[in-house]
């Protein structure tokens, strides 16, 4: 395997352990549950003790780290696909193959935010496993996939910003500093660090509303498939015969709640972006340099 796979894993894996507490958070306000702060009591009935701050973690540690993957590892070969040898590739050519790159993760990432999504959004402690269970018993392999579409409108366009703005940040930087002094160790660590989590703000900045009505439509069939694990939990969209198609979905949330459904959780999302981006960024580089170095050539 080449150095940008074990690099892109590692940091995918380090970024959902890091991020998944926040992401609960943010999945539960998205999907329509209204998370009351006004006090401990109100507050702790939500998240059911420190054992639900990283449920729905399992799939995701796994998926994203095989995601993360094959998204870096797409992304580097289309730069240089695209590039033919230009150094650096121009902007569009980042925001391109970023975005090819996204498109590529579908497969991998429309499961793995399904499982996520209906773990995070239980009442109960219920293990990945088993909801994937379910998910094969009730609708098959097709089940997998439910959000496909919106999912990979959000990947695409989202990766393809998540690039653009990393690159633009670190260029932005060097160019500040006018190629004068040697930096320390210490001073790239942070560069990467604020350019990654820049990047993951960027990120969901611009597919926020899709993030949404994917949620939405993941969570949807919970009310009449999982009933026992919604318990105190309002779902967002009521019980139907059948299930609502991403446009269906959007249309009833702005009728319920206008705009502002479509930006519910961004505040929170933007801090575990920074966050879990400014970690996978540093991991990522790091990684890349380690695997990278000819160590043995030295021994």
């Amino acid at each position: 395997m080449s150095a940008d796979f074990w690099a892109g894993y590692i940091s995918g894996a380090a970024g959902i352990i890091i991020g998944n507490p926040l992401d609960l958070i943010k999945v539960r306000l998205q999907a329509g549950t209204r998370i009351a702060a006004t006090s401990p009591t109100t507050y702790t009935s939500q998240f059911e003790g420190a054992g639900s701050l990283i449920r729905g973690a399992t799939a995701p540690i796994l998926g994203y780290g095989a995601l993360n993957a094959l998204l870096f590892v797409t992304y580097n070969r289309t730069t240089a696909l695209l590039s033919q040898g230009e150094a650096p590739p121009s902007l569009w050519t980042t925001w391109t193959a970023g975005a090819v790159g996204g498109l590529a993760t579908w497969v991998v990432s429309t499961p793995t935010e399904l499982i996520k999504c209906r773990a995070q959004m239980s009442q109960q402690a219920t293990s990945s496993w088993a909801i994937t269970k379910d998910i094969l018993r009730s609708n098959g392999i097709r089940g997998l996939y439910s959000g496909g579409m919106v999912t990979a409108l959000r990947d695409s366009i989202g990766y393809g910003f998540y690039f653009w703005s990393y690159e633009l940040s670190t260029r932005l930087l060097a160019s500040s500093e006018g190629g004068i002094s040697q930096s320390s160790a210490g001073e790239e660590a942070a560069k990467v660090l604020l350019c990654g989590g820049l990047a993951g703000v960027v990120t969901w900045a611009s597919v926020f509303p899709l993030d949404v009505i994917k949620t939405r439509v993941q969570t949807q069939v919970m009310a009449t498939e999982n009933a026992p694990l919604l318990e105190n939990i309002t779902p967002a969209e009521p019980a139907s015969p059948r299930k609502l198609g991403a446009i269906e979905v959007a249309k009833n949330a702005y009728r319920q709640d206008g705009m502002k459904v479509f930006f519910r959780g961004l505040g929170i999302c933007s801090v575990r972006a920074f966050i879990v981006n400014a970690a996978q960024w540093a991991v990522y580089e790091w990684m890349m340099r380690e695997l990278s170095s000819p160590k043995q050539a030295s021994s």
